[in-house]
């Protein structure tokens, strides 16, 4: 059932994506009243209407499309941890991250993006990176390659001689603990600043504007999408214990991904270097 759908469905949650950013999320575009804004963690972690609805639009579009499947959305495991469950689950999982880069859509910001991954068993199948007020479009298929607007995306690698971009977990969403191995990377040859939307990040890195990226938190919604995104466009991802990372959540933290595998090795070693990883 999956192969077939995903040998012919992909277009039709392509438009799904479009629809739902069209329909509850681009009208509300710099146009949100305050009362349409809620911290949800404290004031760096907010969420808004569009949030909310564009995912009910889209657990109701997606399910739709492939009958069985089930959804794991921020918002929905927000209110219901156990919703995690589904991801280790029989069903297919459609995993969506509806606004994300809220606190840039509050903001006024047009870098954010909304994230679709299809996983079956752990394993990720296919994502759709969607960018509304920036027109952008990446799909990605597990073992066929990687498009941005439907031109083949390829990572490469970044160029001999350069201090390595790298886009890090923000420090508003660490610990000091977080920021003590984080900061490994703050160091000669390397270039760190804070990362903004992950999966806009994550395409970054798939289209070779950015050498690597290093998180700390595992939240499948903010990585699913952006993981097979950069592994099509033939870049690499692992954990800091040298492990591939598991949307089902246990990882040793952090990880990174990076347009190859000698800079992914180049900055895991330095991470590794702040002392044993964390689960």
């Amino acid at each position: 059932m999956i192969d077939e759908f995903l040998a012919g469905g992909l277009h039709d949650v392509e438009e799904a994506v479009r629809k739902a950013a069209a329909a509850e999320i681009m009208p509300r575009f710099r146009q949100l009243a305050a009362d349409e804004i809620v911290e949800k963690n404290g004031p760096h972690d907010l969420v808004t209407v569009a949030d909310r609805l564009a995912e009910a639009y889209l657990t109701t579009a997606l399910t739709a499309l492939l009958p069985g499947s089930v959804v794991v959305g921020e918002e929905a495991v927000h209110a219901d941890r156990s919703v995690l469950d589904a991801l280790g689950g029989e069903a297919p999982v459609w995993i969506v991250d509806p606004v994300d880069g809220t606190r840039q859509f509050v903001h006024g910001d047009p870098g954010f993006a909304t994230l679709v991954c299809l996983a079956h068993r752990g394993e990720l199948l296919a994502s759709w990176t969607y960018a509304p007020a920036l027109e952008l479009m990446a799909v990605a298929r597990r073992g066929q390659g990687a498009v941005l607007n439907g031109t083949p995306l390829r990572a490469g690698s970044p160029e001999p001689g350069r201090d390595v971009a790298v886009a890090v977990s923000h420090y508003d969403f660490t610990t000091d603990e977080e920021k003590r191995v984080l900061s490994t990377l703050r160091t000669e040859g390397c270039a760190p600043r804070p990362c903004g939307s992950a999966g806009l990040e994550y395409l970054h890195v798939a289209e070779g504007s950015l050498d690597a990226l290093a998180f700390s938190w595992e939240n499948p919604w903010d990585h699913a999408a952006g993981l097979l995104l950069v592994a099509e466009a033939g870049g690499a991802s692992a954990t800091v214990a040298g492990e591939p990372f598991r949307i089902t959540g246990g990882n040793a933290l952090p990880f990174a991904a990076a347009r190859d595998a000698g800079t992914l090795r180049h900055i895991l070693d330095l991470l590794a270097s702040a002392g044993r990883p964390r689960t």
